[in-house]
């Protein structure tokens, strides 16, 4: 099998599923034998790009200005020599298409977009349909290019769910009385015997924070001791939003029962203090990580039933997908749910090795059609 030279396009290598993504393709290329080029600004993911043996050329292809297209040139001359080029982002992917049709059709590399996210149909998002191969996170990504791409061609998509590395979510027993102990000492509005919520999430309206609130009152309106804690939602230049949730949950009574935190670094462990993980973006998302880390965990998740998060509960934990925006269906959900918790999966499909070798999989396909 010869060596394949590999070019991922994004617009930077910051914090995120896109960057994640990313990474882990370039390390299962490397690890395989392959070369594996990044292209993007850069960022503080880049020295581990370079740890794991990627390569990466600055340019900054994510820059929604004219200026951008003097980048051609250099991409044509990263491509040069390329078998695949993988764009992940909509301006990049322009940017890598353009920079492709100037080159000579002989000596011209595979083209490959991944569709990462639910993005508006329009001229300047149907970029993304127009790889030789599309890679969709998620049925959900699939049929939204479908419904909104009519031209595209179905055999040219390809499902490659995301997926998780188990051994970062070891399973843990229900309940962990010392993982909730050590989440107690750094916030002791989460101490008690009552049940744990958690919803983790940048601090944006999106997310759902209200929702879990609201269903925070119902539940000890029942009597139940419930606490939720929110890592994430505590994010720099959102006081104003930070500010409207505290008084929401003053004034439904419950303020002393909530946490909102920065983002947790021991995401493994909150899942396994936990008894109840919520998933409540209020716009769908294309894959829903979160779902499948707390499964993997052993703990239940409830979520409303669109997007990627409702696909993976329809197919994982059926019980936790409730109709999206009905808080007494929600609240509903939330009793079932702590009063007689599903067995999780037995085994995780969703796992980072198939999404690698799936992908190394599409790569080998092309290069050998």
């Amino acid at each position: 099998m010869r060596r394949l030279t590999v070019v991922q396009l994004l617009p930077a290598l910051e914090a995120g599923g896109v960057e994640r993504s990313t990474l882990e393709i370039a390390d299962a290329l490397v690890r395989a034998g392959h070369r594996a080029v990044v292209v993007s600004a850069g960022g503080r993911l880049l020295p581990q790009l370079q740890a794991l043996g990627g390569q990466h050329v600055a340019l900054a292809i994510g820059r929604k200005s004219p200026l951008s297209f003097r980048h051609l040139p250099a991409l044509r001359r990263v491509f040069a020599g390329a078998d695949i080029v993988h764009a992940r982002s909509r301006l990049p992917a322009w940017l890598g298409w353009l920079a492709l049709r100037a080159m000579p059709a002989a000596a011209r590399p595979h083209f490959i977009t991944t569709a990462h996210g639910l993005n508006s149909p329009s001229r300047y998002s149907a970029i993304m349909a127009r790889g030789e191969r599309v890679v969709c996170v998620s049925e959900t990504v699939r049929g939204h290019l479908l419904r909104h791409y009519p031209q595209v061609d179905p055999a040219r998509l390809a499902v490659i769910p995301r997926g998780i590395d188990p051994a970062a979510f070891p399973r843990a027993a229900m309940p962990d009385r010392a993982a909730r102990a050590q989440v107690a000492a750094l916030h002791p509005q989460l101490g008690g015997d009552g049940p744990l919520l958690l919803l983790p999430g940048r601090g944006t309206r999106l997310k759902g924070h209200a929702d879990a609130i609201a269903l925070l009152a119902a539940l000890r309106a029942d009597g139940a001791d419930a606490r939720l804690w929110m890592p994430g939602a505590l994010q720099a230049g959102r006081e104003d939003y930070i500010a409207e949730l505290i008084a929401l949950a003053r004034a439904a009574g419950v303020e002393a029962a909530l946490a909102m935190t920065a983002p947790t670094a021991g995401i493994a462990q909150a899942y396994a203090a936990c008894d109840l993980v919520l998933q409540l973006s209020r716009k769908p998302e294309a894959f829903g990580r979160t779902v499948v880390e707390a499964l993997a965990v052993g703990r239940p998740v409830l979520g409303w039933a669109h997007g990627g998060v409702g696909e993976l509960l329809a197919e994982l934990q059926p019980a936790g997908a409730v109709a999206p925006f009905d808080a007494g269906q929600l609240a509903a959900g939330a009793r079932a749910l702590l009063a007689a918790p599903p067995s999780p999966p037995a085994a995780m499909p969703y796992t980072l090795q198939a999404m690698q070798e799936a992908t190394l999989t599409l790569y080998r396909t092309m290069v050998d059609a």
